[in-house]
């Protein structure tokens, strides 16, 4: 990882900045968790939480970093209102990711409603704590 002038070293793996300084967290496409086989796995092995309008599974892999795949229920709505789902979940995941255990493979199934950044921010958080994957509660921003 190159390093700049604002900092010595990189205090995360992630992590990127922009002209003022500020650390940059983007959605990496290693972070995506892709094929329908690890998706169902995770389904089927993985450990459920919930909480209003969505529903989290979680099970442990061995890399380094976590893989994140949005899903939804059946009658969710239009491709747009999925894929407005689906941004918005990824924004919310990117704003917390740095603060999260490492090392899982994650499915957040969402269910139609509180299609908001601010709503689906919350519901990550929560969800995330519950599974007892959130470690860093003094550095949340989002």
């Amino acid at each position: 990882m190159q390093t700049t002038s604002f900092h010595k070293e990189p205090l995360f793996e992630k992590e990127f900045f922009n002209r003022e300084g500020n650390v940059l967290f983007r959605f990496q496409r290693l972070e995506r968790l892709k094929k329908r086989r690890e998706i169902r796995n995770v389904f089927s092995k993985g450990k459920g939480v919930t909480c209003s309008g969505a529903k989290l599974f979680v099970l442990h892999n061995d890399l380094a970093h976590n893989r994140i795949a949005f899903t939804f229920s059946r009658k969710f709505g239009t491709a747009v209102e999925r894929n407005r789902a689906r941004r918005l979940g990824r924004e919310a995941y990117r704003h917390i990711s740095y603060a999260l255990k490492t090392g899982y493979d994650v499915v957040l199934l969402v269910y139609p409603g509180k299609d908001t950044l601010m709503a689906r921010s919350e519901q990550v958080k929560q969800l995330f704590s519950k599974a007892g994957l959130w470690y860093r509660e003094d550095k949340a921003w989002c």
